[in-house]
């Protein structure tokens, strides 16, 4: 199965609920761990790849 936005477990876009279903992690985990990089980094790096993801990744 190839790594692609999810329909049902999502927030925003589905990024992280796509990865989240991909690897068998907790999507709120992932989420977290997203909120706390985005503060981390000062939103611009980690605002560009979920952006960027939210793009390219088809949905599923």
């Amino acid at each position: 199965m190839a790594l692609a936005r999810s329909r049902t477990n999502k927030v925003f876009a589905g990024v992280l609920g796509g990865i989240a279903e991909r690897t068998g992690m907790s999507a709120n985990l992932l989420r977290i761990i997203f909120i706390i990089l985005l503060i981390v980094t000062g939103f611009f790096p980690m605002g560009l790849a979920y952006l960027i993801a939210a793009f390219v990744l088809p949905k599923r």
